[in-house]
């Protein structure tokens, strides 16, 4: 089986590259690249000490659930480039690329035509980290923790569609909370997407899975990038958000407003 995956260089990013190098021949990551050092560079998000602060936690718990950075497995073939030049490369320089089993967009840039239309064709995979229709756009878990409504912690899988997030649904993942750090619980979001998309993988059943078409009359929050500033992560560190917050609002999760939900543990 060949995989291809579009997706960005962070650890989460290298963990799904990681998995899905273990079930296919070859893997083919076309990674755009942003710093490692968010807040402390000024990259996709702008330097500051609430920023750096912030992002520092964010790390911390990145490498707790998915351990610290490593050389990619040697049946992944990577194509590095920058944030943002996804849609300037000609088709043809991803001619490889193009000639997969299965597409997977995690972590990418907003894609447009012709790539968009190739990866239609070939009905794309894309993982959202957040819970759609409910939750849709940048940072989704940070926005669900930040509402008080933990219960939409986690993550969609859909079919990839010209909209941001809005492609027709084949499950929701999410994890089980065992009193983490908000960080940390939704870093364990990630990863239970990455632990329930690859055994559908193996199996076939996500290329045979019923695709459900979005209800966009459910979403609470579209989030935009330049909405989480220095503020609002500033207001989020100093909260104290404890277990029995989280544990509460949990509670009112009903399982059967998703789309094949997995809990992952």
């Amino acid at each position: 089986m060949r995989i291809t995956v579009f997706t960005s260089n962070l650890r989460r990013h290298a963990s799904l590259i990681e998995a899905l190098s273990t079930i296919a021949d070859n893997v083919f990551a076309i990674q755009e690249v942003t710093t490692l050092f968010p807040g402390s560079v000024e990259d996709f998000y702008k330097k500051s000490p609430i920023m750096q602060e912030y992002f520092q936690r964010v790390t911390d718990a990145e490498e707790r659930i998915f351990s610290t950075p490593s050389v990619l497995p040697r049946n992944v073939r990577s194509f590095p480039i920058r944030m943002g030049d996804l849609n300037r490369i000609p088709p043809e320089w991803l001619k490889e690329c193009l000639q997969s089993d299965l597409y997977v967009v995690f972590g990418a840039s907003f894609i447009k035509a012709p790539l968009i239309d190739l990866l239609l064709e070939r009905n794309a995979i894309n993982i959202h980290i957040g819970v759609s229709p409910f939750y849709r756009g940048s940072s989704c878990n940070f926005w669900a923790m930040h509402d008080n409504k933990s219960e939409y912690v986690g993550a969609t899988i859909h079919r990839l569609a010209r909209g941001l997030d809005s492609g027709p649904i084949l499950f929701h993942a999410f994890p089980v909370y065992n009193g983490e750090s908000p960080f940390e619980f939704t870093m364990k979001a990630v990863k239970s997407a990455h632990q329930a998309l690859i055994p559908r993988i193996v199996d076939g059943s996500i290329l045979t899975m019923k695709p459900h078409v979005q209800n966009k009359s459910f979403e609470l929050r579209y989030s935009r990038r330049d909405e989480f500033t220095d503020n609002i992560a500033a207001e989020f560190l100093k909260r104290e958000t404890n277990a029995a917050d989280v544990t509460r609002q949990l509670s009112r999760r009903i399982l059967s407003d998703f789309i094949e939900p997995v809990l992952v543990p």
